[in-house]
């Protein structure tokens, strides 16, 4: 084994290697930030239209149940589990010196590739044989429904399924891009899911409810379709070709299985705990319900995918060749400027979704099918889901910290934790406060997942806080709060425009955010947590390694 080389002197900039500059943490986030923010904001219409033409019916709950097997696997295995365990592999081969570099790194994504395809495809076999008993485990069979409205919803899943087998070959091609700083490819792939589903909606809409629900779950398999061709095109085009080989399972492609399969529940937690809350929120709570807890995380996960996703997403194969290189140093740094960024953009967002969801959720989806009521339940949902919004993102910023030593049991072994008291608060809750119990349940869960994580790598001495964090910090909470106060007095004036039509409904939305973004940064530079020196510093142009 060739020994570790020391670590180098830190120096002003412990992020910057000798002789080759480091990824602007910034600029990669902001990136894939930018076009993520353009994927929700297609997702806020997707949304919106489906609240229009199905509403928060039986219809709506069997789609979204259905929908959320895809979800989760594409969050276990696709997202989570796959670039957890194959990004760092992959960079320490092409990091290595005395290897080939990217040449090796290809050679073992086919390795990977030729195992990892003929699992993939006996799964969705097996999902498409079994989708009954499946569907009611998402489900628990739903509440008072009839023999047909169940076969319906069993219909829907296995339209729903091929998905999941093209939506994990998306994530390697998307991995190898990510690996070699392409990170625009992949986080624009979403886009397409969301054009599609929007397509179906308004071409192919019908009166009947279960007909539209039908014609999404159809629009769900195309568009993993139209993904993998985008990824496929995009990897060719960047001098990426992988070639099929005859399965074979050689030392470093079972340590990857192996480290897939414990990431899988580390990294899909949250999305463990959605699961566990829609088949709750269907078997116990009235038709309807899944809809309104649906919306309110897809609103939640707008700030969660434009920050935690992104920053994840830079983190870990930047980490990953900090460690590679043995520079632990610039690695710590990195993940604390990550922290801090985190904080800045996740703060407000949760006082604004916490305090402004009514709003939020009227001016978005009031109209068509959905209700007043359907609305208001919607914003209670949300509120109780926002309060772990903070927790939800820095599992993101903290998780490749585990995941860059290819250590995948310990995040799972809290991810564990994390769902078994999910599943305590939401047996716990739901009954009491109904469709706000799930959410609730979600929020806690997911803080004890992050306390976890975070002490662990504290007691180990892979992170510590440095003093600029340290400082900071508590005064962004109070810039955040102080932005909150503002919002809370001043959203009563927007009421009459909010269920107006269209145009005005979105200048109304508008002129919230806008509010909220100046008082905001007005608060963080009078508190001195932020300034323009610190902005200057994080804009410096600087290319990527």
């Amino acid at each position: 084994m060739r020994p570790r080389r020391p670590n180098r002197p830190a120096t002003p900039d412990p992020a910057r290697r000798q002789g080759r500059p480091a990824v602007n943490l910034l600029r990669a986030t902001g990136t894939i930030g930018g076009l993520t923010l353009l994927s929700r904001v297609l997702g806020l219409v997707r949304d919106s239209l489906f609240a229009r033409f199905i509403g928060a019916s039986f219809a709506s709950d069997a789609f979204l149940v259905a929908f959320r097997l895809p979800n989760m696997f594409r969050a276990l295995f696709a997202e989570g589990a796959f670039a957890s365990a194959f990004i760092p592999m992959f960079n320490r081969k092409v990091a290595d010196p005395d290897g080939k570099g990217l040449a090796d790194g290809m050679d073992f994504a086919e390795r990977a590739l030729a195992v990892l395809l003929p699992v993939l495809l006996v799964m969705t076999v097996l999902l498409e044989i079994f989708a009954w008993p499946v569907t009611m485990a998402l489900s628990g069979k739903f509440n008072g429904v009839t023999r047909d409205q169940f076969a319906f919803a069993v219909e829907l899943s296995r339209i729903t399924i091929p998905y999941l087998m093209l939506i994990s070959l998306v994530s390697l091609f998307g991995g190898l891009l990510n690996s070699l700083h392409k990170f625009w490819v992949n986080a624009a792939a979403p886009i397409l899911l969301n054009l599609t589903l929007i397509a179906a909606l308004l071409l192919f809409h019908s009166s009947d409810p279960m007909v539209t629900a039908r014609n999404q779950a159809i629009a769900v398999s195309v568009s993993g379709l139209l993904q993998l061709i985008w990824l496929g095109w995009a990897a060719r085009a960047n001098g990426i070709s992988l070639r099929l080989r005859r399965p074979r399972l050689d030392p470093e492609v079972k340590r990857l299985l192996a480290l897939i399969w414990p990431a899988a529940l580390g990294a899909g937690a949250v999305q463990i705990n959605l699961v566990v809350s829609t088949a709750l929120a269907a078997s116990l709570l009235a038709h309807g319900s899944v809809t309104y807890i649906y919306l309110a995380d897809r609103l939640n996960q707008l700030p969660l995918g434009l920050i935690g996703i992104g920053l994840g997403t830079v983190l870990l194969p930047t980490i990953s060749r900090q460690l590679g290189g043995g520079e632990d140093a610039a690695a710590m740094h990195t993940q604390n400027r990550g922290l801090e960024l985190a904080l800045l953009l996740t703060l407000p967002a949760t006082v604004a979704l916490v305090l402004c969801g009514e709003p939020i959720a009227a001016a978005l989806f009031g109209y068509g099918r959905f209700t007043a009521e359907d609305t208001h339940f919607t914003a209670q949902a949300l509120a109780a889901f926002s309060i772990g919004l903070p927790s939800y993102i820095l599992i993101k910023v903290l998780t490749p910290g585990f995941h860059a030593r290819q250590d995948t049991r310990t995040p799972v072994r809290f991810a564990t934790i994390s769902m078994g008291v999910n599943l305590a608060l939401n047996l716990a809750l739901i009954l009491p406060l109904e469709h706000i119990g799930p959410p609730l349940a979600t929020a806690i869960a997911s803080t004890v997942n992050m306390v976890l994580l975070y002490r662990t790598l504290v007691k180990r001495g892979h992170f510590a806080l440095d003093e600029r964090l340290r400082r900071r910090a508590p005064r962004l909470a109070l810039a955040a709060l102080a932005m909150g106060a503002v919002l809370w007095a001043g959203q009563g004036l927007l009421t009459p425009y909010i269920n107006g039509t269209w145009p005005i409904r979105f200048a109304a939305l508008a002129a919230l955010v806008t509010a909220g973004c100046v008082v905001y940064g007005a608060a963080t530079v009078v508190l001195g947590a932020f300034s323009r020196d610190d902005l200057a510093l994080l804009l410096r142009r600087r290319r990527a390694s």
